[in-house]
Order: C-alpha cells, then sequence, then structure tokens
C-alpha cells in the first residue's frame, strides 16, 4: 500500500509515496523491505563524514583486539539507515518528523550485517492546531539477519490528511 499508482491520463500512472493520516491504524506493523546490507565502506565513509573517528569503525586492527574481535558499524550508521527503511511505509507523505524517543542500541552490528526493520502504529490522532494533519507514533525494530534484535526507537510525525499532502498541491 505505501507506493501506488494515481491514474492521471489514459494509460498513464504517477507512483504515490508514502500513507495518509487516513491510512494508519493502530496496531498494525510494517514490515520494512527489502533489507540493507552495511558494508565496510558504508561504515568508513560515514564515520569519517560525520567526523566520529572512533577506532572501532574505522581501524580493523584496534578493533581486532577488541571483545568483538571486528570493527562495529557507528550506531549513527545504523541508526540513519533504520529510519530511512521506514520511510516508504511511515513518513513518505510527512511534512516533518517531530521526534524520536527510546533510542536503544540492544545488540552490535558489524559490517556484512543485513538489517530488516518493522514498525508498530502506536498512535494516531488529529492535530489540534493543524485542522488537515495529524501526528502518528510508531515504534520501530530493527534485526540482523539472524534474528537478533539490534535496535528500537519510537518516532512521530506530522502526517497530512488526504488531499492535504505535498503532492497533491503539484499540478498535473
Amino acid at each position: 500500500m505505501p507506493v501506488q499508482a494515481q491514474i492521471v491520463a489514459p494509460q498513464r500512472y504517477r507512483a504515490s509515496y508514502g500513507r495518509y493520516l487516513e491510512d494508519f491504524t493502530v496496531g498494525d506493523i510494517y514490515e520494512h523491505r527489502p533489507g540493507r546490507t552495511i558494508t565496510e565502506t558504508d561504515n568508513i565513509q560515514f564515520s569519517l563524514m560525520t567526523m566520529n573517528f572512533h577506532p572501532m569503525h574505522c581501524d580493523a586492527a584496534f578493533a581486532a583486539k577488541s571483545e568483538f574481535g571486528r570493527s562495529l558499524v557507528n550506531s549513527g550508521l545504523t541508526l540513519a539507515i533504520v529510519l530511512g527503511m521506514t520511510v516508504n511505509d511511515v513518513s513518505g507523505k510527512a511534512i516533518a518528523n517531530l521526534g524520536w524517543t527510546e533510542i536503544k542500541l540492544t545488540a552490535p552490528v558489524f559490517p556484512g550485517d543485513t538489517l530488516y526493520a518493522e514498525s508498530e502504529v502506536l498512535e494516531k490522532r488529529e492535530s489540534k492546531s493543524r485542522p488537515t494533519q495529524g501526528i502518528v507514533t510508531v515504534h520501530t525494530r530493527a534485526f540482523n539477519q539472524d534474528g537478533i534484535k539490534v535496535m528500537e526507537f519510537v518516532r512521530s510525525a506530522l502526517i497530512p490528511k488526504r488531499g492535504h499532502g505535498v503532492e497533491d498541491k503539484i499540478a498535473n
């Protein structure tokens, strides 16, 4: 349901990304696919780009001497990838992210791991100050290829009602 096609002319369709407020139901769980394999290059580039020079992320010889015996994926990268995996189902039509809470790193992530994620709709309500929008809160969990939970967080986003999204205002 997150990517839908809108008929714009005979035999012509336009992709629609994300969900409107009306499309969310408390208790629904969205399994985000495809998964994402994190490479050593992803990890080093993200770590250096964000000025996180911790040797556990970018010095394999150092990391080999740690209790893990190898490099760890930068947790900021893990969060960014998992968040990105949710956009299609949760916030593709969002006006704004309102915040993340309860971010928990529950197991290490290593280069070569493949992540999968799911989000459960915890709450949906109409905005008190914006009649054409509402707030959706989800609990996202991420798992590695072995089914081990590696991360979870709660996120809220401001979502438009049908007919009031940015793409609804774009001329055909």
